[in-house]
């Protein structure tokens, strides 16, 4: 047992299991993966690399508990929904000091975001589903057609560690609403808050199977999963690399497939906007989570009449951010998540002065004292002089580095934005709300935001175009995908 010294508790925290038929219980797997504290640099716990038996144990038990989760109403599985939100509510500060710990991010955005959402999906899902029309008929003067959408079976959710429980739960909420049985594996990289949901589900009396959580590494428990014969479905969030892999391995078995991959997501500039407003929010869109959020703002495109005030104010915005411990409350820009991911960054910034750009704010990594003097902290990065073509603005760097770039007409800026393989995300800033719909509908993302950022109405469909994605989420759409339609159809 390994003990955990945080500001706000003790917590022992054991070996992280896998949780299979509502017991946490250890892996078959002899093959141990350190979990480090991104922000100390130092391990403080372990799991193991779920195998294929743990993979199968998983199945049975979610194929046992599929017969009488989907034989429930759906008002009967949103009470359970609702039991699990208000569990999860209930420790609230306590998951989102482990969410803090787990991925580096400051402990002030996993109370005010991460765990907040994460209660919201399961309330949402169970309200959602009990509104949502399974059942309806369409009758002509030859024929009586019944439709009828039901649960597909098992299903596998895959999530990442940026968000590790806001969309662990993103997905696990529709597809439990549906009347399906879950096996959902969490990031390797920051597994906790999911072992901790387990045990939520444990109180509240979630039927023994409906979820299953296996951990491990996307390339061997991940790819068991998308290979598993017994799997109906896999929903995805993650790199665009991985996404193509799933979508092949599970092209052998014809499993629905959502995907939702990465994003090089522009910001486009108008001179006519409200100016501190924006500013306000390109600040949070570019460096919320280090830049760590697939909706962030990583190519900001600014009308060449504003580009040197903008460059300047956001400059100096930029410098102020305070970057510390992301336990402290006042922490508004902690650290990155791996130390494998560090790296990746760091070799963006160095590659700005080949690719023809200049630094204009941060690209140094920072070392800090104390208990974080070995944690993985980079400035916040504005780079200003690349070509549209340059590898920074082209690749996702996923990270706390953001381009700048001008444009002179409304047309050569929707050429800038849409100059990238992604697709997932845009802003427009513009006080001409007939400019900011025209512009908007010109652009080749699946979520667009007009004078405001991250702003969310979780009915609304949720997914990218290109290579960020296929499918979409959130409302109909997630209800849609994690049940089969069938009409009946008789003779009049």
């Amino acid at each position: 047992m390994i003990t955990l010294k945080t500001s706000v508790f003790d917590l022992k925290m054991e070996l992280i299991q896998n949780f299979i038929n509502g017991q946490h219980i250890s892996s078959d797997s002899s093959e141990s993966l350190d979990i480090y504290e991104p922000a100390t640099g130092e391990i403080y716990g372990q799991l193991r690399d779920s195998n294929a038996n743990d993979i199968d144990h998983a199945v049975r038990s979610a194929k046992t508990a599929f017969a009488l989760w989907s034989d429930l109403t759906v008002h009967e599985r949103a009470v359970h929904l609702n039991n699990i939100a208000k569990g999860i509510e209930k420790r609230l500060d306590e998951f989102a000091e482990i969410e803090s710990r787990d991925t580096g991010k400051p402990i002030a955005l996993s109370r005010s975001l991460d765990i907040p959402r994460s209660v919201l999906n399961f309330k949402f899902f169970a309200e959602h589903g009990e509104n949502f029309e399974f059942n309806y008929d369409l009758n002509n003067e030859t024929s009586q057609n019944h439709i009828n959408r039901s649960p597909l079976g098992v299903v596998a959710c895959i999530s990442p560690w940026n968000l590790p429980l806001y969309l662990f739960t993103w997905k696990i909420a529709p597809a439990l609403i549906t009347g399906n049985t879950v096996i959902a594996k969490p990031s390797e990289l920051a597994p906790y808050t999911a072992y901790m949901l387990g045990k939520v589900c444990q109180e509240v009396g979630l039927p023994p199977g409906v979820l299953n959580i296996v951990n491990g590494m996307g390339s061997t428990c991940g790819e068991l999963l998308v290979k598993h014969k017994e799997i109906k479905a896999i929903s995805f969030t993650g790199g665009t690399s991985t996404g193509k892999l799933i979508s092949q391995s599970a092209s052998k078995t014809f499993k629905k497939l959502s995907l939702e991959m990465g994003g090089k997501n522009p910001a486009i500039i108008f001179e006519d906007c409200n100016y501190e407003l924006m500013l306000e929010n390109i600040l949070r869109a570019s460096f919320s989570n280090q830049g760590q959020i697939c909706l962030c703002s990583s190519r900001l495109l600014i009308e060449r009449t504003i580009y040197e005030k903008f460059k300047n104010d956001f400059s100096l915005k930029v410098s102020e951010l305070l970057i510390g411990d992301p336990l402290k409350t006042e922490t508004q820009f902690g650290s990155i998540s791996s130390k494998g991911h560090f790296d990746k960054v760091v070799s963006y910034i160095d590659m700005v002065k080949e690719e023809g750009g200049k630094i204009i704010a941060g690209g140094k990594s920072v070392k800090l004292e104390g208990r974080c003097s070995n944690g993985w902290f980079i400035e916040p990065t504005l780079v200003d002089g690349l070509s549209p073509s340059s590898r920074l603005n082209q690749e996702e760097i996923f990270g706390p580095v953001v381009t700048l770039q001008s444009f002179e007409t409304e047309s050569e800026a929707i050429d800038l934005a849409n100059n990238t393989d992604y697709g997932l995300s845009a802003t427009v800033w513009t006080k001409d709300l007939e400019k900011g719909q025209r512009v908007s509908k010109k652009i080749d993302a699946g979520v667009i935001w007009v004078n405001c950022w991250l702003l969310r109405d979780l009915r609304t469909p949720f997914g990218g175009m290109k290579n960020s994605g296929l499918g979409r989420e959130g409302g109909d759409d997630a209800i849609k995908f994690f049940t089969e339609q069938k009409n009946i159809c008789i003779p009049v």
